[in-house]
């Protein structure tokens, strides 16, 4: 077993301690574990269309876990995938009903194309800051998300509000058929053919090209990459963008399929879950995807668990919060107190 392969297993044992652990809890506070363990096995993988189901959710969940992938093995701790999301998927509504209207064939590219560009560029001034000032990336990145989720609140009740809504909550108008590529709540063949183009794009970045090789090295040792002639604001500035942007193209996707139009507060612990799924699969490109379809198996298996189990949906954000418990744990004495380290002896 290759030492990549090996430390992806070792994650999955956290992971299953981390399931064991909620079983515990869950058990004590009156409920039943083994309904519990039930749920979450056929609601992400044994029931009828389970797999779509997983799949719906660990399209967009794989797109921006690759964000977080490539700017951590850059050795910058991008926390703010949650924030781009949102950005990328205010951008793309902007363009996509603005041009309503339009033929599909001219409106379609140019909303991808404004929510890549929205989710990179608000990952952008995290990036400058940090390689510009040495400010801390984690803080900027972070507050970047409260920004986002409050500027997303502000353009839901205000320029893109829906005028015929509700009001109960807060959210654009509808995409246009013509522009929708994919129903309500499902996947098609557009969205599994952008995510596998992008993640052999992504593969092919990390380990087949010279940005990959200098990059992953900046994460462990940046003094050599400095004795390559490699720039390090270069690498960390690109891997930022590139972040950003994969994040913003999930939040577009969202919004031009499953979702179908923008509203306040959607899938709020989108990037943070993006974030676990990177650290699970090790900052690997193809552990990154099989860890995505797992981690969205459990974000459709929220679902059974109130009827199954008769816990509330919000116990899949328990469980998630326990494995990311496990997970850091098991990370930050190697892998990221070595960034930390080689952070600091380049500041």
């Amino acid at each position: 077993m290759s030492g990549a392969l090996s430390q992806v297993f070792r994650a999955l044992v956290y992971v299953l301690i981390g399931l064991v652990l909620c079983g515990i809890i869950f058990e004590l506070a009156g409920y039943s574990a083994p309904l519990m363990f039930q749920s979450i096995a056929e609601g992400a993988f044994l029931s009828a269309r389970a797999w779509q189901n997983s799949l719906r959710w660990a399209l967009p969940l794989f797109l921006t876990a690759l964000g977080v992938v490539i700017s951590f093995r850059c050795g910058f701790f991008n926390i703010g995938a949650q924030g781009q999301f949102y950005m990328g998927a205010i951008a793309a509504t902007f363009v996509v009903d603005g041009l309503n209207g339009y033929p599909p064939v001219v409106v379609i590219p140019l909303t991808f194309a404004a929510g890549i560009i929205g989710g990179g560029l608000w990952a952008l001034w995290p990036g400058l800051l940090r390689v510009k000032s040495g400010t801390d990336e984690v803080i900027t990145t972070l507050m970047g998300n409260f920004l986002a989720a409050l500027f997303l609140v502000y353009v839901t009740s205000g320029p893109l509000k829906d005028p015929s809504g509700t009001g109960q909550a807060a959210s654009s108008r509808p995409v246009g058929e013509a522009y929708r590529i994919a129903a309500a709540s499902s996947i098609s063949p557009t969205i599994i053919v952008i995510c596998v183009l992008v993640g052999v794009g992504a593969w092919v970045l990390v380990n087949r090209t010279a940005f990959g090789v200098l990059s992953s090295l900046a994460g462990r040792n940046p003094i050599m990459v400095v004795w390559q002639g490699a720039k390090l604001s270069r690498l960390g500035l690109a891997g930022f963008v590139i972040g950003g942007a994969l994040a913003g193209l999930a939040g577009t996707i969202e919004v031009m399929g499953p979702i179908g139009r923008l509203s306040s507060g959607m899938l709020p612990t989108h990037g943070f879950t993006a974030i676990l799924i990177a650290l699970v699969a090790n900052l690997s490109v193809l552990a990154t995807a099989f860890v995505a379809v797992f981690f969205g198996g459990l974000a459709a298996a929220g679902l059974y668990l109130p009827v199954l189990a008769g816990l509330p949906a919000a116990a899949i954000d328990i469980i998630n919060a326990a494995i990311a418990l496990f997970i850091t744990a098991r990370a930050w004495p190697k892998r990221l107190a070595g960034l930390f380290r080689s952070r600091r002896s380049t500041a």
